[in-house]
């Protein structure tokens, strides 16, 4: 898997983190730079190590899948687009939430966003890609997907977050079928 694979992919996770930081930015009267960062970093954490987490079990299981592992991550990433676009759909805008920069709620939101990562990294280790490098991208956009995401909060308010999370949704799927077509015909 390439460099802009990878960065897509990188995109596409981190738009379930973008919209939780979008809404966090809204309903937060005041976050510090310090808050700001932690929190990203949190997201950014969970978001970067689950692929590794997942890569260990795809690697493990790679010669007992490897006759279909392109339908596998086909299947899983456009799941997880398609779940994507359902929640960004349902978006939640009460704003009786608890505090998302506490940090036992941060790190909840950390979890519950980077589950379909997990999934990704199962991908991963059936596709043999550079799991240092992927957590290090993966990391990185979600780091900045969440500070931009609080700074869009704080600045224009909810208007873009669904679209956004949309928009991953359609990058995970495309993805997806692009792994399939590249070992169905090119392979």
């Amino acid at each position: 898997m390439g460099l802009l694979s990878l960065i897509l992919i990188g995109i596409g996770l981190s738009f379930d983190t973008f919209a939780v930081s979008v809404s966090t930015g809204l309903i937060v009267d005041k976050i510090s730079f310090r808050q700001a960062i932690r929190f990203a970093l949190i997201l950014a954490l969970f978001q970067s190590m689950m692929p590794a987490i997942g890569w260990v079990t795809g690697t493990t299981l790679k010669d007992s899948v490897a006759a279909f592992d392109h339908w596998i991550a086909f299947i899983l990433l456009s799941i997880l687009g398609l779940k994507m676009i359902y929640d960004s759909m349902a978006f939640d805008t009460d704003n009786n939430r608890p505090n998302p920069l506490r940090f036992s709620v941060a790190t909840g939101i950390g979890l519950a966003t980077s589950i379909d990562a997990l999934v990704v990294g199962f991908s991963f280790g059936l596709l043999e890609v550079q799991i240092i490098t992927a957590v290090v991208i993966i990391g990185g956009i979600t780091f900045l997907a969440a500070m931009l995401g609080m700074l869009f909060g704080k600045k224009i308010g909810m208007r873009f977050g669904k679209k956004m999370e949309i928009l991953g949704g359609l990058v995970l799927i495309g993805l997806g079928t692009k792994i399939l077509l590249e070992h169905l015909f090119f392979n």
